[in-house]
């Protein structure tokens, strides 16, 4: 791919809202996770637009920059790695398995997320592709419990040989970790899988969901949910009209029409 030259960087930065970081320090580290939540929203809508996932760095750009476009895992935190390396941080991508509800992992190569090293060395778990998930970076290191405005966090070791880590929110665990670092290619078969299989609950319907300062604001399908100051609100959109007037208006997306779920439950 073109260098990730200085312009793309700025360009990166306007989009989030941040200022170019002094240095790769943990506080700058937390201010872009906190604003790259807020600004680039967890999307499932290239799914059901019939646009293809294409985890290549030039691509995760495009889609970002000129877009004006979030993602899901794959392309959030592929994209955001980036970033961070633009700016200084050490950065490796690994590989995760979702908790289902019954408990068990999902498929291989589930979930993307990134361990990222400061300038002191300290390293941080973190994830702008989950959805609902910690607002903040989570100290890599840390067993114990790690208080976040989106609940509280714990890393747990597996039994094993790996060293893998169940990362827990307020006791729940939501996916195991392995610590070895990945390669972005290795995602593609992850990526396909959830895009184009039935049994993905990527395909059934899409998802558009972005942090805000008071809440959370998300559309599923044709349902609008805000959350703001503790209070929900759910409200079915009427018509076409107003589901693209939402995602224009909630998540800055223009599209030209409405996502049509790929594989509808029946």
């Amino acid at each position: 791919m073109e260098e990730f030259s200085a312009s793309r960087v700025d360009a990166y930065l306007l989009r989030i809202g941040a200022e170019r970081p002094g240095s790769a320090s943990a506080d700058a580290l937390r201010d872009l996770h906190l604003r790259h939540l807020r600004t680039v929203p967890f999307e499932s809508l290239s799914i059901h637009l019939g646009q293809e996932i294409v985890l290549e760095e030039e691509a995760l750009l495009d889609k970002l920059l000129h877009g004006g476009r979030g993602g899901f895992c794959y392309e959030l935190n592929g994209v955001f790695a980036l970033l961070l390396r633009s700016l200084g941080y050490r950065v490796e991508l690994l590989q995760a398995r979702v908790h289902s509800a019954d408990g068990g992992p999902g498929v291989p190569y589930d979930h993307l997320a990134l361990r990222v090293e400061c300038e002191d060395g300290r390293p941080w778990l973190v994830d702008v592709g989950f959805g609902d998930h910690s607002h903040l970076p989570l100290a890599f290191d840390e067993r114990d419990e790690q208080k976040d405005p989106g609940g509280v966090f714990r890393m747990v070791p597996v039994d094993g040989p790996h060293g893998d880590l169940d990362v827990l929110q307020n006791g729940v665990p939501r996916y195991r970790l392995e610590t070895r670092p990945r390669d972005l290619s290795d995602f593609v078969t992850g990526a396909w899988w959830h895009s184009t299989s039935p049994a993905s609950g990527f395909t059934r319907k899409p998802v558009c969901s972005l942090l805000t300062e008071a809440g959370r604001t998300t559309l599923s399908d044709r349902v609008l949910t805000v959350t703001a100051h503790g209070e929900r609100t759910q409200r079915t959109l009427a018509d076409d009209a107003e589901v693209l007037a939402a995602y224009r208006t909630h998540f800055g997306i223009d599209l030209t029409r409405v996502p049509v779920p790929l594989h509808p439950r029946p």
